[in-house]
């Protein structure tokens, strides 16, 4: 994955941890929340990683509006056969941006949910399925809520992470400018460097990833803190667990490992786990965040000592022995 990072760092200046964060969700196959500004290139992202791992995109923008055909596709008739045909919406594709996500009203939301779920959508004549792998990138504007729908937390919980892009440093937005300024055009192109068969086969390389036990138990703990701590009304729930094994043995192939350590889960603890959890409306509103509740976990659970490491090789016998 590491030709993928260099493509998609092509067309986007920076961004380190958004590109490392995405490219572990997409080995874990799960979906992702960009939750940011406007402007910041969520957009630009989830093109070029899509350009990059040779996968179909499409990107619909949520409006009020929104009915689910227009995102799902719906029965068209056809003069010619004097019947009705499936024909498919913005989801049939490999990689969607559902931008803007919450301006959706919720029968949109709940057609979306099923996508994300069971990764099919039903219409008039039945169900069809989507093609694997299936990513929805979701993005949501955290400070204009003005004419907005919150998320229900059952769709929140679906998504495997959520991440922040930020801005880019001074140096970075220079750059931003003198690569435009050199291409002479708005559009960045990213090359193609992986074909749809070995995204799969990348996909089904995470199930062999090893996990000791003791990891396992980690994980359980880490998730068990959030439900205890007096600041949370909702803790994560064992989809956040999930979330965490799933993303661990990820991380732990991107960086060339059989084997997860406790800084994979460490690394991935905030992101998997934050969005899982409701603060109660008082210290929500002293500025407490989940990601507070997962710092504070971190500190509290006593990390394994032995979790992750390979055991030792036996000792080389002299021949003859």
């Amino acid at each position: 994955m590491a030709d993928v990072r260099a493509a998609v760092h092509r067309a986007v200046v920076g961004r380190e941890r958004a590109i490392d964060l995405i490219t572990t969700g997409v080995l874990a196959d799960g979906h992702l929340l960009l939750e940011d500004l406007p402007g910041l290139g969520k957009t630009l992202l989830a093109k070029s990683f899509a350009q990059a791992l040779g996968l179909s995109f499409s990107r619909v923008q949520f409006t009020a509006d929104l009915l689910p055909h227009d995102i799902t596709g719906g029965e068209v008739f056809d003069a010619r056969t004097q019947s009705f045909t499936f024909r498919p919406g913005p989801l049939f594709a490999h990689v969607v941006l559902a931008d803007e996500i919450n301006r959706a009203p919720p029968k949109v939301q709940s057609a979306l949910l099923e996508a994300m779920q069971e990764f099919q959508v039903t219409s008039e004549g039945g169900t069809h399925p989507l093609e694997r792998p299936f990513l929805v990138l979701a993005t949501q504007n955290p400070i204009e809520l003005e004419g907005t729908y919150p998320l229900p937390e059952a769709q929140v919980d679906r998504f495997l992470m959520r991440l922040s892009i930020g801005y880019p440093t001074a140096e970075e937005e220079r750059q931003i400018l003198v690569r435009r300024r050199e291409r002479k055009e708005d559009v960045a192109t990213v090359p193609q460097v992986l074909q749809l068969e070995e995204v799969r086969a990348m996909q089904r390389s995470v199930e062999e990833v090893e996990i000791d036990p003791s990891l396992e138990e980690y994980a359980v703990a880490l998730v068990g803190a959030t439900r205890v701590d007096a600041r949370v009304e909702v803790g994560a729930s064992p989809r956040g667990s999930l979330a965490l094994l799933k993303l661990s043995r990820a991380r732990a192939l991107l960086e060339g490992r059989d084997f997860v350590i406790p800084d994979d889960l460490k690394s991935i603890a905030a992101p998997a786990l934050a969005h899982r959890i409701v603060v109660k409306p008082e210290p929500w509103i002293r500025g407490v965040r989940g990601e507070q509740v997962v710092r504070a976990a971190l500190e509290r659970v006593p990390v394994p000592k032995t979790g992750g490491v390979p055991p030792p090789a036996p000792p080389s016998r002299p021949p003859g022995t």
